[in-house]
Order: C-alpha cells, then structure tokens, then sequence
C-alpha cells in the first residue's frame, strides 16, 4: 500500500512550519489621501504652535497682500500670514472636535452601555433623556447657551459634548441590544461572571468596529459645528488663530487675498471628509478582524 503525499508543501519539509495564507488589505488610494490629510491636520494640531509661535504677530503697516515667496499664501489686513494662522489654527479646531468626539463617546458609553445591557427601567430613563435632547436643535442650542453665558471656547466644547452624546448613546444601546441575545453572552452568564465583566469584556469588543466608525463620523460634525460658533465669534476669542474664526475675520478679504477665506474653509471641508474616510475604513477593517474570529 502506497503513503498518500502530503497536500501540504511544507509538511514534505523536516521541521517545516505550516502557514496560513491571509491576504493584505493595503488602504486604497482615497483612503491613503485620507490617511495623509488627516495626520498633517493633526500634526498641525499638535506642533504648530510650537514651530509658529509668532503666527499671530500683527504687521499693520503690512496689511493684506497676495501671495509671495515670504508669505505663499498672503497675509490677512493685519498682516497677519495666512498659511502660518492656519497651521496654528488647527489646534483649537481639531483639538476641539476631537474633545467632542470623545467626550461624547464616553458619555454614550456610560449611559447606552448598562441601558442596551440591562434594560428595564435604566433603559427607559436613557431613551427618554435621548428622545428629549434629539428634540431639540443642537447647534442652534449651543448658539444660545454660549451667547446667554458669553461665549468661551471651553463652554463651547462641553456645550457640543452634551449635545452629541445622545447620538453615541442610541448607538452603542442599538449595538449591545443585537449582541446581549448572542450565546457567547449567554455562556458567560452560566459561568456566574458579573454583568459588568461580561459587558466590557465580552460585548464591548464585539460593538466596537460600530462605535469607532461612529465617533470619526462625530470628529466631522464636531468640527464643522465648533467651527460654526467660532464663526459667529462665541467659540474661540477674536484674534486668536482659528478656522472658523479665520473665515468670518477674512470675509472682507474675498477680493483682495482669496486664499485668506478660502484656506480655512478647505481646511474644515478637507480634514472632516478625510476623517470620515479613515473612519469608514477602520470601521470595515474592524469588522473583517471580527468576523474571522
């Protein structure tokens, strides 16, 4: 009688390992523009006012300029330059938005997670708080709160924090909802584990590709709604570098230096639909890595 070969190539080989072929997912090229965009606007976020601290140093006699080699993107009528105001810029906006994001993110987490879990009447109270706060108009809200108390970037974010998080707690409820009827979940109860262990390390991991794409898609209306007030001068103090601030400083600028008012607002348009990109890529990735689990 014959000895079958081997079907595996390396079990032919003394001491050959045996490898499980995974194919590589790189990031597309939409993708990889959204990688790189969203790491210099971070970067900006992060260094820029340390390289460019005299980003907002005024320069009357200056005034505003067009484009040249000292200031490629012009000054503003300050003679302020405006690539270095928006490198600086991107501290309070993307900080900002990231604050939100994440803020509201943990305050999601704190309410949705024990509502989806444990129902009942922790499950009422938390719909019923959402039910009321989605009511209501959340960016003309932080209009009103921040113009009665008088405005302040600070109040600002947390404002917007409290505002988002209705938004993160329906999803993180909806997801533990589908998850808390699945065996895994059943099985750890049998083995008398505690709910909150069996909440955070069971169910949390398996919602988590759902929260992630959610909150990258949080960092963009964040930005786009922290930039707003800053535009209507209730976020960020007047003469301080920022995006939305820039836009509303600039306007007059429209003829004179175009790059002055249309800079900041690429900057706002490109980093929010950039991070939603990363986000949305995470997001599938996450969820393939669970999957083949």
């Amino acid at each position: 009688m014959s000895t079958p070969l081997p079907t595996d190539p390396s079990a032919a080989v003394p001491g050959g390992r045996r490898r499980r072929a995974r194919p590589r997912r790189w990031p597309g090229t939409v993708v990889a523009v959204g990688l790189v965009v969203s790491g210099l606007a971070l970067l900006a976020a992060l260094v820029g006012p340390l390289f460019l601290p005299d980003a907002t140093q005024q320069d009357v006699l200056l005034g505003v300029s067009q484009p040249s080699a000292a200031h490629p993107l012009g000054t503003d009528d300050l003679g302020r330059d405006v690539l270095q105001m928006v490198a600086v810029g991107a501290r309070s906006s993307v900080l900002g938005a990231l604050l939100i994001a994440a803020g509201s993110l943990l305050l999601g987490h704190l309410i949705g997670l024990p509502a989806g879990y444990r129902g009942g009447w922790v499950d009422q109270v938390a719909m019923r708080w959402t039910d009321l706060m989605f009511s209501l108009p959340a960016l003309l809200v932080a209009i009103v709160v921040t113009g009665v108390v008088g405005g302040g970037y600070l109040l600002a974010v947390l404002t917007l924090v409290v505002l988002f998080s209705p938004g993160d707690t329906r999803v993180v409820r909806a997801a533990v909802l589908e998850q808390r009827q699945r065996p895994y979940v059943e099985a750890a109860r049998l083995s008398n584990l505690r709910d909150r262990t069996i909440a955070l390390r069971y169910v949390w991991p398996n919602i988590a590709p759902v929260v992630t794409g959610n909150a990258f898609l949080n960092f963009g209306f964040a930005l786009v709604a922290l930039s707003s007030l800053s535009f209507l001068g209730l976020g960020i103090a007047p003469g301080s570098a920022d995006w939305g601030r820039m836009l509303a400083d600039n306007r007059s600028l429209l003829l004179s230096n175009t790059w002055a008012v249309v800079t900041p607002g690429l900057a706002i348009i490109l980093t929010a639909a950039a991070v939603n990109v990363v986000g949305d890529w995470l997001h599938r990735r996450l969820d393939e890595r669970g999957l083949r689990r």
